[in-house]
């Protein structure tokens, strides 16, 4: 580390998560999905389902480096794979479901990801079948 700077480590997104569930605890967390009931959680709860979805990412084998593509709402559990993929040293690729299919393909194909997460109310879409 070079002196002067203003940590002593790197800049991680899970850090932020790491603070929200240290200092925030209990602080209420909802999400609403289509077709699913409001889903509500604390940040620490939600720290905790961030460690099992890193926990099930390595056992797909994935480790530091490896690409992922999610094809989801913004739900929570698209907002824990943000933090569950780069917190592992994933690079999450995010793909957008209001894309026409044929450009759909393209940018999952073009992520070179080796894993697809998807929503269950994405199964459906034609580019995924």
């Amino acid at each position: 580390m070079l002196p002067g700077l203003m940590q002593d480590r790197p800049l991680a997104i899970i850090d932020i998560l790491r603070f929200a569930a240290t200092a925030h605890a209990t602080q209420e967390v909802v999400s609403k999905n289509v077709g699913e009931p409001i889903w509500r959680s604390t940040y620490a709860g939600t720290m905790r389902r961030v460690a099992q979805a890193a926990n099930m990412l390595a056992g797909l084998g994935l480790k530091g480096g490896d690409r992922i593509s999610s094809l989801a709402w913004n739900t929570h559990r698209h907002f824990e794979l943000f933090y569950a993929a780069p917190g592992m040293g994933l690079v999450l690729h995010t793909a957008n479901p209001r894309l026409p299919d044929d450009q759909l393909v393209y940018t999952i194909n073009h992520a070179e990801s080796r894993v697809l997460l998807i929503d269950r109310n994405m199964v459906e879409m034609s580019v995924v079948r």
